[in-house]
């Protein structure tokens, strides 16, 4: 059988349903079509005529990457979905944080989630609206469904530009550069420094062997600068999407091949560090049925502080919510 053969096949058995069709959820979707993780893409928003030209588009691609049905859709298209991913909600403004869109993207959230319970609740649920950690830990109460069914896209796209910032420091490859912002995805994440490491070199060390420097200083600023990112880029051109559709099909990609890769989703935090009902991005292992396990990193002392903080942050902000479940 042959590579595209093999492609086939595995991709036609799975169906990805997008709920939001603008520059996130049509990305997402080109990323999936390149891919050739799914055989059937359905993007659902009020805006149809909109969604119409994205799907003829994206559809014209299709002749010259991989095998998949994709056409726009309304909620009962949802039913058979492998996985739900919720894009739509109002975007980031410049200069607003992640927390300032709650109140909007809230109420559109409690529109959406009725519609998708009524033709699938057995889907896997994934979230990348902002604020996702709140907007993931709303889907997983209103819902009801099992907390590793209902997966935020998290801080994959940090960990992703910390990965990508220390391996133009060092000039390297940054598939080789293995380190975790965990938290929030937003203004409280952190970045954990202390289990950094380049192929499995812990991060001081490889400095040492290869002569460079890397200071509290420069620690600092690169946490800030990934921390910023969203906002210069935001700033420059009024959204980011590139690197979160690749982010969400790395995602998909995990749980439709049952892949057992570990990622920064976002979910509910199993006590870790004394933290609970909350959810926020830890090193996560995600397989077929969603998140599978959450695991614990070995923290410093500054670092464990930093995640409680980002906790608190988040429960600060869900307690201001009525969440009672649909």
């Amino acid at each position: 059988m042959t590579k595209a053969n093999v492609l086939e096949a595995l991709s036609t058995t799975h169906k990805i349903a997008i709920i939001g069709a603008g520059k996130v959820g049509t990305t997402f979707a080109y990323a999936l079509m390149l891919e050739g993780l799914t055989g059937e893409i359905v993007l659902i928003d009020r805006d149809k005529e909109r969604t119409e030209g994205e799907v003829m588009d994206l559809n014209h691609a299709v002749p010259l990457s991989n095998p998949v049905r994709i056409w726009n859709g309304d909620y009962p298209d949802v039913a058979g979905a492998n996985i739900v991913v919720i894009s739509a909600g109002s975007a980031q403004r410049p200069d607003e944080t992640r927390l300032d869109l709650l109140k909007r993207n809230i109420a559109i959230f409690r529109q959406i989630l009725p519609q998708v319970l009524k033709y699938n609740n057995e889907a896997i649920l994934l979230i990348a609206t902002n604020p996702v950690d709140v907007l993931s830990y709303a889907t997983w109460k209103l819902t009801g469904l099992p907390a590793q069914r209902v997966i935020g896209s998290g801080t994959v796209l940090d960990t992703a530009r910390f990965r990508s910032m220390i391996s133009q420091r060092f000039s390297l490859d940054a598939r080789n550069v293995h380190a975790f912002i965990v938290g929030e995805h937003g203004d409280s994440e952190v970045a954990i420094w202390s289990s950094a490491n380049i192929a499995g070199i812990p991060l001081l060390d490889f400095c040492q062997q290869v002569g460079c420097e890397i200071s509290a200083e420069d620690r600092v600023k690169m946490a800030n600068d990934v921390r910023n990112a969203a906002y210069e880029i935001i700033k420059r051109k009024g959204a980011t999407f590139y690197a979160v559709g690749v982010g969400l099909a790395r995602i998909v990609e995990s749980i439709l091949r049952d892949q057992h890769s570990v990622l920064s989703v976002s979910n509910r935090v199993p006590g870790f560090y004394g933290i609970e009902d909350v959810y926020l991005s830890l090193p996560a292992i995600v397989g077929a049925d969603g998140v599978e396990r959450i695991l614990k990193l070995n923290l410093d002392e500054g670092e464990t502080a930093a995640l409680q903080n980002s906790a608190q942050v988040m429960h600060g902000i869900i307690e201001q919510l009525d969440i009672q479940p649909l």
